[in-house]
């Protein structure tokens, strides 16, 4: 591991292009910890850590909404706006075809991403500073129009700022830039964690803590093998004969991952999860009792607790399921292989080698929705099993630190490996 260090550090482009990264990093951590005026930070925090969802999306922004800061959003809204953009090619034409043109249709298409993230991001403002001043607690002290229009503009603007530094690292080819700033907020909160589990600890607990590690190490293991993990699908090319040369002939593989989906049904989920107690807070207060009653009960019941743990985990399996469908597309793989005289052995070209493809995609998908599904509720099963609840085991978390630490690995490996090719 040190020679490969060592290696990358002597390539200077390399070596500049990873400090370029590590730069723009800082600047994001900086902006994290820069709040919006007017904000009782002390009183944001104890009601984020007393809510296990909002603590969720706070992971997402890197603890920058726990802070109230200028990038509170995080790259939330342009995750979001993405995810809309790939649900309307699938209905829209158009967007379909766009997809289709290469480089230049992928230019448009993000463009289209960016201005969606606007007023996105303008919204979910408004929605998180109406939610913190329906909760009391002095976290919000009544505000001006001109206060909360210039709060808004200002969240707004944070998070085009992170969807333009992510751009920025992208360009680099070191890792996805969007994944490296969520990667940066986890990490970043990591030492805080451990600092507070070792403020309160008492020797009675060091079972508990032994037990964290372990499951905690564990979960690493399982969470490497499921992202890594793929079905090889035979593949072989018929010969073809030229003149006097033969094209064609060989065997090779397709691969099927089996967590095709990445964290996206996650994200997926907590956009559903989240919207019955955030609705339900505009009512907790309402002069009907069985209405005031009934959001009392959602408010309750989605901070955590057996019945949130059952939804969210139902939810990200069938939106795993949901998505793979959205981006694996067997009739069309099976009409390339037969365009290009490939075909899976034992199996005719075309409808059948389609059945198949999404026969062995929904096996192997199972796996990987109960595991995405486990992901997602671990944080409250290791709170019942460890009574530890300063230093949180986010399965999500790790699920995304492991995805980009194993993505940016090869993406630098690849280019040490081009400039091998070159002679550099």
């Amino acid at each position: 591991m040190w020679e490969k260090l060592a290696q990358i550090w002597r390539v200077k482009e390399l070596r500049n292009k990873i400090l370029y990264v590590l730069g723009i990093l800082f600047i994001f951590r900086v902006a994290a910890h820069i709040p919006i005026p007017g904000i009782n930070v002390t009183s944001l925090r104890n009601f984020f850590e007393s809510n296990q969802l909002l603590g969720l999306l706070n992971m997402f922004s890197g603890g920058a909404m726990q802070n109230f800061s200028i990038v509170m959003l995080g790259v939330g809204p342009y995750i979001t706006s993405s995810i809309i953009f790939q649900l309307l090619m699938m209905i829209i034409p158009s967007l379909e075809q766009l997809s289709k043109e290469g480089e230049a249709g992928q230019q448009k298409l993000n463009q289209y991403m960016r201005i969606l993230t606007v007023p996105l991001a303008a919204l979910q403002a408004y929605s998180m500073i109406t939610l913190l001043k329906q909760q009391g607690q002095g976290i919000i002290p009544s505000m001006s129009h001109f206060q909360l229009v210039t709060a808004i503009i200002t969240i707004t603007a944070g998070s085009i700022f992170l969807m333009w530094l992510g751009e920025l690292i992208s360009e680099k080819k070191i890792g996805n830039g969007i994944s490296l700033i969520i990667f940066a907020g986890i990490v970043a909160r990591v030492p805080s964690e451990i600092q507070q589990t070792f403020a309160v600890f008492d020797v009675s607990k060091i079972f508990s803590l032994v037990l964290f590690l372990a499951i905690g190490l564990v979960t690493i293991a399982g969470v490497v093998i499921v992202t890594e993990g793929q079905r090889n699908i035979p593949v072989s090319y018929a010969r073809r004969i030229r003149g006097n040369r033969v094209y064609g002939g060989v065997s090779t593989h397709l691969p099927l991952r089996v967590n095709q989906a990445g964290v996206i049904p996650i994200i997926f989920a907590i956009s559903l999860v989240v919207v019955p107690p955030i609705v339900a807070q505009f009512f907790v207060n309402s002069k009907t009792v069985w209405l005031a009653h009934l959001a009392q009960w959602f408010v309750a019941t989605f901070r955590g607790g057996p019945i949130y743990s059952i939804v969210y985990f139902i939810l990200v399996v069938v939106f795993t399921y949901f998505y793979t469908t959205v981006i694996f597309h067997p009739d069309q793989i099976a009409e390339n292989l037969q365009k290009q005289g490939g075909f899976i052995p034992g199996l005719r070209p075309g409808r059948n080698t389609a059945e198949y493809l999404n026969y062995v995609s929904n096996r192997i998908v199972l796996a990987g929705a109960l595991f995405l599904g486990v992901i997602a509720v671990l944080p409250s099963i290791m709170q019942s099993a460890t009574n530890i609840t300063t230093l949180v085991l986010g399965g999500t978390s790790l699920l995304i630190v492991v995805s980009v630490v194993l993505d940016t690995v090869k993406q630098v490996e690849s280019q040490l490996t081009m400039r091998d090719y070159e002679g550099f």
